[in-house]
C-alpha cells in the first residue's frame, strides 16, 4: 500500500511537471508570435514636422512616432506650365557700352576755315598744326574730318520784305544755283521766307525739290522778322537733322528787323544759332548804300556778329552781280573746311556756354575762323 501510494504521488508529480512545461512552451510560443507581428522600429532620422505622410484607405494616420514609416525622398522639381521661370527684365548695363555713350557725349565737331593773306583757302594742314583751347585749356585733337564725308543740312534764309524788293527776282535766281551747286545728293536744303514772321518754304528737302519751292517765292513788300526768322531756322536744323552732320545757315537779308516778337534783340538770337552748332554765312545784297543810315549799319553789324562767333562769314558785295561770286565763294570754303574733333574733358553742367579758341601758332600768317563755342548738351 505504502509502495502503491508513492506511485500514485510520482504520477501526479509527472503531470504538474508537464502542465508546467506546457504552459511555458506556450508563453514562449505567444511571445514569438507577438514579437514577428510587432512593428520595427528604426534608427532613422524622424522627417521634419513640416514633411506629410502618405496616407491609404488601409493604413490610416497616425501621431504614434513607433508607427511612420520614412517617406521617400521628394522627386526633383519640374517647371511648371503656368509658372514660367522668373527672369531678369533689365539685365545691368555693360561697363563697356556706358564708356562708349560717354565719350561719344562728349566728341566735339569745329568745323575751322584758314585763308592766307590774300583771303585764299589754305588747305593740307594736319592736326598738329592746329591749337585748340576749351575756356583756356589746350585739348587734344583726335582726328581732322572730311568734309566730303559728312552732309551737309543747310537753311536758306530769303528776306522777301519790300525793302529788297526791287533786286528780289536777281536773288532768288542766284540763290537757286548755289543750291544747285553746293548740294549733293546726300545734302539737304530747308527754306525760310523772312517774312512779318517766320515763313518755312520747304522742309528739309533735295537740292531739286528745294529748288522748285524757291522759286515760287514772291515777295511780299511788308515788315521784317529777321530775328525770330534765324532763330526758328536753328531751332529747325538743331531738332530736325542729324546731330552729326554740317548745319550751315546762309541768311540774304540786310539784318534790319522791324517785326520780331519772340527774339527781338541779336543777343536773345545767336544763342539759337550756337545751340544748333551752325555755321552763319550772311550776303547783304544792299551793298555801298547801308553806309547812309544808322538802321543799315546797324543790320550789318549784327549780320557780322552772328558769323564772326559761330565761325561763317558776312558778305557786303557792291554790286548785285557779284551775288555768285559769293555763293561760288561759300561753296569753295564749305568743300574745304577743316573739321577738328576732340573729346571734351570739361565737365560742367549740361546747356552751359563752352568757350573754345582755335590758331596756327606756327602760321601766324594764316586766318583761322572757327565758332567762339558750343552749348554742352
Amino acid at each position: 500500500m505504502t509502495y502503491g501510494t508513492r506511485r500514485n504521488d510520482g504520477s501526479k508529480f509527472s503531470k504538474l511537471t508537464l502542465l508546467l512545461l506546457l504552459f511555458a512552451a506556450l508563453c514562449i510560443a505567444a511571445a514569438a508570435i507577438g514579437q514577428t507581428t510587432r512593428p520595427r522600429t528604426t534608427t532613422t532620422a524622424q522627417p521634419s514636422s513640416d514633411a506629410q505622410q502618405p496616407t491609404t484607405a488601409n493604413s490610416p494616420q497616425t501621431d504614434s512616432p513607433s508607427s511612420q514609416a520614412t517617406p521617400p525622398p521628394p522627386p526633383p522639381p519640374t517647371p511648371s506650365s503656368t509658372t514660367p521661370p522668373v527672369v531678369s527684365a533689365t539685365p545691368p548695363p555693360d561697363d563697356d557700352e556706358d564708356e562708349v555713350i560717354r565719350i561719344t557725349s562728349n566728341l566735339v565737331v569745329v568745323p575751322v576755315s584758314v585763308t592766307d593773306a590774300k583771303g585764299e583757302l589754305v588747305r593740307g594742314l594736319m592736326a598738329n598744326d592746329f591749337r585748340l583751347d576749351e575756356e583756356g585749356r589746350k585739348q587734344e585733337i583726335a582726328r581732322v574730318g572730311d568734309p566730303e564725308e559728312v552732309p551737309i543740312e543747310l537753311a536758306l534764309l530769303l528776306d522777301v520784305s519790300g525793302s529788297i524788293n526791287a533786286r528780289f527776282a536777281f536773288e532768288r535766281e542766284a540763290a537757286s544755283r548755289f543750291l544747285k551747286t553746293v548740294l549733293k545728293p546726300a545734302d539737304r536744303a530747308a527754306i525760310f521766307a523772312i517774312d512779318t514772321q517766320p515763313r518755312m518754304v520747304s522742309e528739309r528737302a533735295s537740292v531739286d525739290a528745294a529748288t522748285q519751292k524757291l522759286l515760287a517765292v514772291e515777295p511780299s513788300k511788308k515788315a521784317t522778322a529777321f530775328y525770330d526768322t534765324v532763330a526758328q531756322a536753328a531751332q529747325y536744323l538743331r531738332n530736325s537733322t542729324p546731330p552729326r552732320a554740317r548745319r550751315v545757315i546762309v541768311c540774304i537779308s540786310d539784318g534790319d528787323d522791324t517785326y520780331s516778337e519772340n527774339f527781338a534783340t541779336i543777343a536773345k538770337t545767336l544763342p539759337e544759332v550756337q545751340r544748333a552748332d551752325a555755321v552763319f554765312y550772311s550776303i547783304n545784297p544792299s551793298g555801298k548804300s547801308i553806309w547812309l543810315n544808322v538802321r543799315s549799319k546797324r543790320g550789318q553789324s549784327e549780320l557780322q556778329q552772328l558769323a564772326t562767333a559761330t565761325g561763317g562769314a558776312a558778305f557786303l558785295p557792291d554790286m548785285l552781280e557779284d551775288l555768285d561770286a559769293v555763293f561760288r565763294q561759300i561753296t569753295n570754303e564749305l568743300r574745304s573746311q577743316y573739321l577738328l574733333q576732340y573729346y571734351s574733358t570739361n565737365n560742367s553742367g549740361n546747356n552751359q556756354f563752352i568757350r573754345i579758341n582755335v590758331r596756327t601758332p606756327a602760321r601766324a600768317d594764316l586766318r583761322v575762323r572757327a565758332r567762339q563755342g558750343y552749348y554742352r548738351k
